[in-house]
């Protein structure tokens, strides 16, 4: 299959219309809130286009009611919160995505990495059918994501799905 686009018989009023045949990359292909994307210079679609997001995105929330993520997202600087927040919409409106955006560290956790003011953030997240669950944030400072963070993620998964 190739992966350029064909011509549409349906017209945009400035441009034309192009149907993706094949899916490409999702983070080339999903943009915002709109089905249309841009790609190059043509707004685009593709076939089982999603007008909104992949993903519904909540907080962990402890037995206590906390919601730790939220509760350190709101600790950053205003520019930091929408550095953060522009890699975690990009992953719920592109899901599946890759590298840069998101890494997968073991079986059901994926991190959204973004550089801030502070160092290298990363907000550890599972994804349950169309609900992406915010485990856990933290900013790294080494080069191995540090095991007691990874502990606390993997501690509040297991909470989520319901065991101990």
């Amino acid at each position: 299959m190739p992966l350029l686009p064909s011509r549409s018989a349906e017209r945009h009023p400035r441009c034309p219309v192009v149907t993706v045949e094949t899916r490409l990359h999702a983070a080339y292909t999903r943009r915002d809130v709109s089905e249309r994307i841009i790609y190059g210079t043509l707004p685009m679609t593709w076939e089982g286009a999603q007008p909104g997001p992949v993903l519904r995105v909540v907080f962990f929330r402890s037995a206590s009611g906390r919601e730790p993520v939220r509760e350190w997202l709101l600790s950053l600087s205003r520019e930091d919160r929408r550095r953060l927040g522009r890699r975690i919409k990009a992953a719920q409106y592109g899901w599946p995505i890759g590298m840069p955006v998101v890494r997968k560290l073991e079986a059901d956790l994926w991190e959204v990495r973004v550089t801030i003011s502070g160092g290298i953030a990363r907000v550890v997240f599972t994804v349950d059918d169309d609900l992406m669950v915010l485990l856990h944030a933290f900013v790294k400072k080494s080069m191995k994501t540090p095991v007691a963070d990874l502990r606390t993620a993997r501690r509040r998964l297991a909470l989520t799905r319901g065991r101990e």
